[in-house]
């Protein structure tokens, strides 16, 4: 039932507190284990315990979460089958979802975005390093401790092992999984998505942190799809606010990487990250300088 609630319940050690967030499969817990102190649980909902492939889905997640070890993204502790229940002991990670953030705040300073984007990076080199790839890079899936600055990734849950057999596929061929908004336009067809997918989703994730927009902007859901395919994204320079400097540098890295081809973009989420730390603190250029009339004239060779 779309309503459990399972708070108050005790699960392999994991008492749960009270229900945090609900997804499309299942409850997230903020819970307390004797040793591991606050922890967050997620729990296979209840009409999806005797559906095959989301219970494959479920414990795929937690297989994925265990092999990719690194500080910005979020540990697994513990997963498995207890009784009637399917779930996933996490890391509790400070802080909220970026995309509430800007929601309140607005586009960050770009000093701040070049943090994000390194630690994001790196935690993404990490999780390619052990082939895989987390496909559905957004906002909301990554957690930020303002009073640290750092953040955490989430949800593993549609990632892929790149070096998975295609009979292994839980996705049909045909469809596309993630967020319209950040998915990389070669995955719109279902195609198996790589690491430029990563890099293509991380880009549009840089554009929104300093804009407050998206490269795209569809009337519906069909007409985005259509603009993803077929259209170029809007300059990160138009989307800028007044407050936004947009170096050569910036531009280029930001845009290359949303390029539709994935063989045009930078060849890692690492060499994209560097590229925009590097276009964030490049020296703007200077206006040219401007001369009183009297000057302009004289040079010229009037009196």
């Amino acid at each position: 039932m779309a309503s459990e609630n399972l708070a108050g319940r005790t699960i392999a050690g994991y008492r749960l507190l009270e229900r945090v967030g609900e997804g499309g499969t299942a409850a997230v817990y903020r819970a307390r284990h004797a040793d591991r102190g606050l922890a967050a649980v997620k729990v296979l909902k209840d009409r999806f315990r005797n559906d095959a492939v989301t219970v494959k889905r479920f414990l795929r997640e937690a297989g994925y979460g265990t092999r990719v070890q690194h500080p910005a993204v979020v540990r697994t502790y513990d997963f498995g089958q207890l009784e009637d229940l399917y779930y996933l002991a996490l890391e509790w990670a400070e802080g909220e979802a970026l995309s509430a953030c800007i929601s309140r705040d607005g586009p960050l300073d770009p000093r701040l975005v070049a943090q994000i984007i390194d630690q994001l990076a790196s935690a993404l080199t990490a999780a390619h390093a052990v082939g895989i790839i987390h496909r559905d890079l957004k906002p909301e899936n990554i957690m930020f401790d303002r009073a640290t600055e750092g953040v955490k990734l989430l949800d593993f849950g549609i990632a892929r092992d790149a070096q998975e057999a295609s009979g292994d596929r839980l996705t049909r061929a045909g469809f596309f999984v993630g967020t319209l908004q950040y998915v990389a336009p070669e995955a719109l067809s279902g195609a198996l998505a790589g690491e430029p997918a990563d890099i293509y989703s991380l880009a549009t994730i840089t554009y929104y942190l300093l804009t407050g927009r998206h490269p795209f902007h569809g009337k519906s859901p069909r007409d985005l799809f259509t603009q993803l395919l077929n259209s170029d994204p809007r300059p990160l320079r138009d989307a800028a606010g007044p407050d936004l400097i947009v170096t050569p540098g910036l531009e280029l890295a930001v845009m290359t990487a949303l390029s539709r081809d994935p063989e045009k973009r930078q060849k890692s989420v690492r060499e994209f990250a560097d590229q925009v730390i590097a276009g964030i603190r490049e020296k703007p250029a200077e206006p040219p300088p401007t001369w009183p009339i009297d000057r302009i004239l004289k040079t010229l060779g009037f009196k």
